[in-house]
């Protein structure tokens, strides 16, 4: 480093030369050497905080850049980090195909208590148990003072209940946000809906998991985040269910049944626009299931699902219409009706050992019912081609309704189609399936001929199937179902205003330990159509060993007991599903001219 001397010889002799004071140089010089200090510090400090600034203006530039990023995206709860997945509480609802709340989530509160925290278990386990009379006293103070750490008390409590407890002042009484599912309609689509409870349960949050129903079918896409809260929409109509709830719980109790089942399904696109199972329960306290007995004794138990019975001659219908189909027979053909018919040790008899031949018309068949002209009708179409017919229609496999109990309920089938077993399933006896396969097989038959499958969730198309009539045999079936109301064993499901058509079936129940039929214990079913002239809903009405008591004997056929309370059904519920009544013309006598 060169440094310039302060006072520099040859300018001092110069200043001398000149007179001037050679101390100024070296006062101007120090000057000079201070200024570039000066200078040089400043430099130095201006560097530094022009880095400071630029510094300071990132960090706020970056922190503000994050607030309005947060500021701009959805909430979200903050997540502590956790070995395992993360507990998924939120649930979607389910609604009806108006939108109307089926199920939905409800916020409400746990109650556990950590023994170590509180202050007074015995006096806080004897307010407790003021508040939940169902805990037992001594089994919580054993509990409070023992050596346990945790410990749930109630995994849902009410508003009121928390307010309570809170009252009591124990701080080792702590309380666990939850979100519980409610079903605001109570028992109305109770085993549609099934019902939904806690899965994996944590502090602060608890899993709802579906346990049955469409509740555990859609469980998945119910609980998928990436769904974004979308509710699942049914089929299902609200008003519509619950005036078929109604009037087969009224009807059930009136005629002494143990049990009944109701089915509406739109016969164009399969559309289950109510259901319903007797006795039900309600999904918010849905019982345990039976642990001895009949399973089919049960709430749980979905009859119009889970229920495979022998339903009588409701089937004959197929029968007559294969037999049309084929070009054996049309609906004036005459056929062979004369009672009792024989068939190796076998008789075939008519109800009540009538004989309605010795011929009678096809379409007569279906409105007496003939046990007899339907089995020869069934011998001419042949064993093989009749399994193959009712095949198609799919009565011989679990129906593909989403439902999870839907997969176990296989219809009950002959291993071997014999003569005889083609002779008593063309009147619905040999074989069982549920009041939804019969159902989805009278509006394949009636809605122009084409395999319709039932669904329970809303569709916005309807479905092309496959054709297993024609529409002249369809419409030709759902006239002979007209004649059997207007004419026949259905009498009683006349509905003012409306053509319904239908077809009874009583079938005697076979004992449980496979020796024959009970001879005072029917399944008596009504399946019906309406309107008859352009079907657009098929209504079917099963009642578990119904009996009309109204007269001097019982009366246990299907036109005595199922039949008026189908009637009830289509009368209460057609309005509800947009179909004007037709007003009938009164007859010419009733009339009277006025004079002019």
């Amino acid at each position: 480093m060169i440094r310039t001397p302060l006072r520099p010889l040859a300018r001092i002799l110069e200043a001398r030369r000149r007179g001037e004071n050679p101390d100024a140089i070296e006062s101007e010089n120090r000057r000079l050497r201070e200024e570039r200090a000066q200078d040089r510090d400043r430099l130095r400090a201006e560097g530094r905080l022009l880095i400071l600034a630029v510094f300071f203006f990132c960090a706020f530039g970056i922190v503000g850049a994050r607030m309005g990023l947060l500021a701009a995206s959805e909430p979200m709860e903050p997540r502590t980090a956790i070995s395992g997945s993360p507990i998924v509480a939120q649930r979607a609802d389910i609604v009806d195909r108006r939108g109307r709340i089926l199920a939905t989530n409800f916020s409400t509160y746990a109650l556990y208590a950590q023994p170590p925290l509180m202050i007074d278990p015995e006096g806080a386990a004897e307010q407790l148990v003021e508040i939940f009379p169902d805990l037992d006293r001594e089994r919580l103070v054993k509990d409070f003072t023992g050596t346990r750490k945790f410990l749930w008390i109630k995994k849902k409590i009410s508003p009121e209940q928390r307010q309570a407890v809170h009252d009591i002042g124990d701080p080792g009484l702590l309380f666990g946000p939850r979100e519980m599912r409610l079903y605001p309609n109570g028992r109305l689509a109770a085993h549609v809906l099934g019902g939904a409870s806690f899965g994996r349960e944590g502090v602060s949050s608890a899993e709802v998991i579906g346990v049955a129903g469409v509740e555990k079918q859609f469980d998945d896409f119910l609980r998928d985040p990436a769904q974004g809260g979308k509710p699942l929409e049914l089929s299902i109509d609200l008003t519509v269910q619950s005036a078929l709830r109604e009037v087969l719980f009224g009807g059930m109790n009136l005629m002494n049944a143990k049990g009944a089942a109701g089915i509406l399904m739109d016969v164009h696109t399969g559309e289950i626009v109510a259901m319903a199972s007797l006795p039900d329960f309600d999904p918010n306290d849905r019982p345990r299931p039976l642990a001895t007995g009949d399973a089919g004794d049960s709430p749980l138990f979905n009859r119009a699902v889970q229920g495979v019975y022998e339903l009588g001659s409701t089937f004959k219908i197929f029968t007559v219409a294969q037999a049309m189909e084929l070009g054996l027979v049309g609906p004036e053909t005459m056929v062979d009706g004369d009672a009792p018919m024989k068939w190796g040790r076998f008789t075939i008899r008519e109800f009540q050992n009538k004989n309605y031949g010795p011929l009678l018309s096809v379409s007569d068949v279906i409105v007496k019912s003939s046990n007899v002209g339907t089995a020869k009708l069934a011998l001419r179409i042949g064993g093989e081609r009749q399994k193959a017919f009712l095949s198609k229609f799919g009565v011989f496999e679990p129906t593909p309704v989403e439902l999870v109990e839907a997969p176990g309920a296989k219809p009950l089938v002959p291993p071997t189609w014999s003569e005889i077993v083609t002779i008593t399933a063309s009147y619905g006896h040999g074989f069982s399936a549920s009041p939804l396969h019969l159902a989805a097989a009278y509006a394949s038959l009636l809605n122009g001929g084409t395999r319709i499958e039932p669904t329970l969730l809303k569709r916005d198309h309807v479905p092309k199937g496959e054709r297993l009539v024609s529409e002249h045999v369809s419409r030709e079936a759902a006239k002979m179902l007209r004649d059997v109301v207007l004419e026949g064993t259905a009498s009683f499901g006349k509905v003012p205003g409306y053509d319904v058509g239908g077809k009874t079936g009583t079938a005697n129940k076979p004992r449980r330990d496979g020796r024959g039929y009970y001879d005072d214990k029917n399944i008596n079913t009504f399946a019906s159509v309406f309107p008859a002239a352009d079907p657009k809903y098929v209504l079917i009405v099963s009642l578990d060993e119904a009996s009309d008591n109204s007269g001097e004997e019982p009366r246990r056929t299907a036109g005595w007991t199922a039949v008026p309370v189908a009637a009830e059904v289509i009368r209460r519920t057609a309005p509800l599903l947009g179909l004007r009544p037709e007003i009938e013309p009164h007859p010419a006598s009733d009339v009277s001219l006025a004079a002019q």
